[in-house]
């Protein structure tokens, strides 16, 4: 199986950027399809972004569009969530994700993902 751990969340003021990584370990990082999705207090987890195993193809949730910007380097096992014009309705602990790549890549919903990180916490103020 594949670890992941994120890092880069903080405090941020209103329209301000961060850069969230997630390092993974464990087993080949380019078999994975890798999501990113967030949870704010009392609400569900949410889709944020997804790209598949290469790094071709990448989808993004409709309140992020535009402003965040998910990639990978598979080099170094790692996959990022550049965060921009960032929103106090941003804020949230933001979990990574990874999903085997074989089969369809359904990757909206986080029953899709096998395996998730800890989290990290996004805090944006007004």
């Amino acid at each position: 199986q594949v670890q992941v751990v994120e890092s880069g969340g903080g405090l941020v003021q209103a329209g301000g950027s961060l850069r969230l990584s997630c390092a993974a370990s464990g087993r080949t990082f380019s078999n994975y399809h890798m999501g990113w999705f967030r949870q704010a207090p009392g609400k569900e987890r949410e889709f944020v972004a997804a790209i598949n195993w290469s790094g071709g193809r990448t989808y993004y949730g409709d309140s992020v569009k535009g402003r965040f910007t998910i990639s990978r380097d598979n080099a170094k096992n790692t996959v990022y969530l550049q965060m921009n014009s960032l929103k106090p309705e941003d804020t949230a602990v933001y979990y990574c994700s990874a999903k085997y790549y074989i089969g369809s890549f359904q990757y909206r919903r986080p029953a899709d993902y096998a395996y998730w990180g800890q989290g990290t916490q996004v805090t944006v103020s007004s």
